[in-house]
């Protein structure tokens, strides 16, 4: 099968079997909100995270609350979402910038985000996606993992699968395969034990050998 054919064969099953509104499994009510969530998502879960900033945006409910606290409260506050020195330290700079640098409103374009402290493209990308719904490609675990099995993309490099999968699909469907994709890696093609027989999209795959 050609890469063009792949790519419209991926992208009608995805439609097909999934949604295609995009969707966010973070919880958030505001844009600094989503960006701190997505950062301490970092090697966690979404549902451990969403335990967390259940509690956190309580205590915290303020980008001034956040770039004065106390880092040794703040690690605390979100240990359980693991890597927390350094995603405590970022929250609170990122905090800090937003209030200092651009007057506590959150920037639209990649390259104002991705200078906030902790915040690289898959979390500007996450912003952008679902806070000023500009498309975007979030590469996650998922989607790299998922995208490679699909002969989509042959990187490592999330950087690279984002410029390539950018390249490959219409931009309406940058936002909605992110979304699909995450669900499909979540339910079907798991990492550790993928139901290849019941994937949709097993046809495309090249791990699937039909048995």
């Amino acid at each position: 099968m050609r890469k063009s054919e792949r790519v419209k064969t991926v992208l009608a099953l995805l439609d097909e079997y999934y949604p295609t509104e995009d969707k966010c499994y973070l919880h958030y009510e505001n844009d600094w909100q989503l960006l701190f969530a997505t950062i301490m998502s970092a090697q966690c879960t979404d549902d451990r995270v969403n335990m967390v900033t259940e509690d956190l945006y309580k205590k915290y409910i303020s980008l001034e609350d956040f770039a004065q606290a106390d880092l040794e409260e703040l690690e605390q506050d979100i240990r359980s979402t693991g890597f927390y020195h350094n995603k405590a330290k970022n929250i609170i700079a990122a905090a800090g910038q937003l209030l200092t640098q651009y007057g506590g409103v959150m920037p639209s374009d990649i390259e104002s985000l991705t200078s906030l402290a902790g915040v690289g493209r898959k979390t500007a990308n996450v912003v952008r996606t679902h806070i000023f719904h500009i498309p975007s490609i979030v590469v996650d675990t998922h989607v790299k993992r998922v995208s490679n099995l699909l002969g989509l993309v042959k990187e490592e490099d999330p950087v690279k699968i984002e410029f390539e999968l950018m390249k490959l699909f219409p931009k309406e469907h940058w936002g909605r395969y992110n979304t699909q994709v995450i669900a499909h890696g979540r339910t079907v093609c798991k990492a550790r034990r993928p139901d290849c027989e019941n994937c949709c999209l097993n046809v495309c795959c090249k791990n699937y050998t039909g048995k």
